[in-house]
Order: structure tokens, then sequence, then C-alpha cells
């Protein structure tokens, strides 16, 4: 592992990506590394993962990270719940990083709107700026809507709107009415 301290979460997540590159699992990164990427800087202390594969595949998928010498605890998803289970992973260090199996009606195409950026001589691919504010306007808490709202207001270019709206919709009708105050800002 790349990892040498505490604090490296982004460097354990080039051997996560590593691994799921070598698994075949499409990914994409999001939460508080992603809105870095989009052009705001908070702090945390993990990384965010949003994986596109089968509910099963994800307890598969443990085998190999264990193998490369990660912690990993597997969280199954209650009926309810948003998150299609989460396999968190980390090192001797505490740096984490969590792989999400997926979100309640998410639209499939997200990974094929990815960014993809260099990060230390790699390729990551970094959830898009649409997908991203619509995902936190689903999650819907404090912090998530205040990044909604940063990466909103932080885009350098014209937002896709009727891609923003559409995407958003899809996680119902709470996630777009969050969005739309988040617009009228």
């Amino acid at each position: 592992m790349r990892t040498r301290k505490g604090g490296q979460s982004a460097l354990l997540l080039l051997d996560v990506v590593e691994i799921l590159r070598r698994e075949r699992v499409d990914y994409a990164v999001i939460g508080a590394f992603a809105l870095a990427v989009l052009g705001v800087v908070r702090a945390t202390m993990d990384v965010d993962v949003l994986l596109f594969t089968q509910p099963g595949r994800l307890a598969k998928l443990e085998k190999p990270f264990k193998q490369a010498g990660f912690n990993t605890e597997l969280r199954t998803a209650e009926a309810d719940d948003p998150v299609s289970g989460m396999l968190i992973l980390s090192d001797g260090f505490g740096n984490h990083v969590e792989l999400l199996g997926g979100l309640r009606n998410m639209d499939p195409e997200i990974f094929s709107r990815t960014l993809e950026v260099e990060f230390r001589n790699e390729r990551l691919r970094i959830v898009g700026r649409e997908d991203f504010i619509a995902m936190k306007c689903f999650a819907g808490g404090p912090q998530d809507l205040l990044d909604a709202q940063s990466a909103y207001q932080a885009a350098s270019g014209p937002l896709d709107l009727d891609l923003l709206r559409t995407v958003t919709r899809r996680f119902g009708r709470e996630a777009a009415d969050r969005l739309e105050e988040i617009l009228a800002g």
C-alpha cells in the first residue's frame, strides 16, 4: 500500500482503484474528494466511491481487498436503505475508502458521465458535476446540501440544467425540491 501515515485516504484510494480495475468494476469517486475536483475543498478523513455492480458482487469484492492487506467491513443494506450495501476499506493508519454498492434510483448512465482526472500519475474517475449535485440533493443532510450548493456555485462553465433536473428527479420529489431551492439560490 502507498499509505505511510494517517491522513492519506487519497493515497489509499489509488490502491483501491487498482483492485477495482483488476476486478473489472466500474466506479466513480464521490463525496468531498469529488467536490475538491469540482472546485471546492473541504476537510474529510475518507474517500467515498460509488460502484456499478450487482448487490452480491460487493460481498465477493471483500476477498481481493483482504488479500491485498486491507481491513474490511461489509455492511449489507436494509430493504429501505438508499445505499445498496457498503464495503469499508481501511489500513493500519486509519485511512478509509468507502465503496457504495449503488444508490436507489440512480441513473446507470452516471458512469458514462464521469470526469477523468490525473492524481499522482494515475487516472481517476470522478462523478460529474450534475450527478454530484443530484446525489447530494438526494442525501439531503445539511452538509450534503451545502456541498450541492457549493458545487453549483463553483461551476466554471454552464451546467446542463435539463440533465441535472432529470437525474435529480430520479431520486424523488424531495430531492427535486431541494435542487430547485439551490437553483433559486
